[in-house]
């Protein structure tokens, strides 16, 4: 909106060409995302707080989550605000990149919205089943894959970029479909399974999200894409201003969410965010790194899977709680110390991902 607004007015002052930079326009969504966030933060805190829109805990969880009943939740629709009301404003709206990440982004908070809304306002704490959510996860991820390859318009789009190897690139055809759709929907769901702790993942989130950021300026720049021997996919380093928004909504909420929680974020914005991450890895063609990055939300998500499966084979359980957050508190680690240990992993893992760049 602002970006076409400073293109008409360069015709009467050349000093608006400052906005075509990608750069300037990814700080100015980074700082705007942060604003709209630390102010509207408290306001939306005591909004939550007074129609008690508050957290149910599990009772048969770690017994330390019990004070957190009652805080705040659904916070993640003010993260959902921020970078929607940023992307708007500093994006070139021409983009079918941004639209798709939008809807993705959008869809899947609503999702998550309409399932925190029924566990808390209607007090049904299954809120939407497991069936429903799944569907319209369904729904809103295949919408976005099948978009994503009918607008492709160069074949680097739908081709399998493998980290670390230089020129290996897999044509998908049709699979590029199904590989989009699960990492869109898997990443959703394994953001949303780390989110139990005081800022867990929340920031893992943010530097992902960063890291997707260096990867969508890198390969949509021709220059940049050929000296670093990386493919170039034209038009995709818009997601620059995506992923600005999207680091500084997250880390405007990390004051509020961080130890001791203020508010959590909720579906709505584990589910989004989640979402958000897997869309961005599709669209700058980098889905295995987006793998290595996001270790933990893998891990997290693995683990889960290996606790259902050992307790249906055999009836012993691998953790002492899943996803593995909860196994670590429950060996007595205090959960500020989980939670800064994840964070250090997830920012060696960030690294070797941003590695894969210069060691092909």
């Amino acid at each position: 909106m602002l970006y076409s607004l400073a293109e008409y007015l360069t015709q009467f002052y050349s000093g608006f060409n400052v906005f075509q930079y990608l750069t300037m326009r990814t700080i100015l969504g980074v700082l705007t995302a942060l604003l709209i966030s630390l102010l509207v933060g408290p306001v939306m805190i005591n909004f939550l707080a007074n129609y008690k829109i508050g957290q149910s805990v599990r009772v048969d969880g770690p017994q330390s989550h019990l004070d957190k009943a009652g805080t705040p939740t659904m916070g993640g629709t003010l993260i959902l605000v921020a970078i929607v009301t940023s992307t708007i404003l500093w994006s070139d709206l021409s983009s079918r990149f941004v639209w798709i990440v939008l809807f993705v982004t959008i869809g899947f908070g609503t999702i998550g919205w309409v399932d925190d809304f029924k566990k808390i306002v209607y007090g049904n704490s299954k809120g939407l089943s497991a069936r429903a959510k799944y569907i319209w996860q369904s729904v809103i991820g295949l919408g976005a894959a099948l978009a994503l390859f009918h607008t492709a318009q160069f074949p680097i789009e739908t081709q399998l970029i493998v980290p670390f190897i230089k020129d290996i690139l897999i044509d998908l055809g049709w699979f590029y479909v199904v590989l989009a759709y699960f990492v869109i929907v898997g990443s959703s769901n394994a953001v949303n399974l780390t989110d139990g702790l005081d800022g867990l993942a929340i920031l893992p989130t943010v530097l992902v999200g960063g890291a997707l950021g260096v990867f969508a300026y890198l390969t949509g720049n021709f220059n940049f894409s050929n000296y670093l021997g990386i493919p170039y996919v034209p038009g995709v380093g818009e997601m620059v201003v995506f992923c600005g928004a999207l680091v500084g909504a997250g880390l405007g909420f990390l004051w509020f969410n961080t130890y001791p929680a203020q508010v959590f974020m909720g579906d709505v914005g584990a589910l989004s965010l989640g979402a958000a991450l897997g869309a961005l890895a599709v669209i700058v063609r980098q889905e295995l790194v987006l793998f290595i990055m996001g270790g933990i939300f893998v891990v997290e998500t693995v683990s889960v899977m290996l606790q259902v499966a050992s307790f249906k084979l055999t009836g012993r359980r691998l953790f002492r709680m899943a996803p593995l957050h909860h196994h670590f508190e429950l060996k007595g680690w205090p959960e500020p110390r989980i939670i800064v240990r994840f964070w250090i992993i997830t920012v060696v893992l960030v690294l070797i991902g941003l590695a894969s760049l210069k060691i092909r």
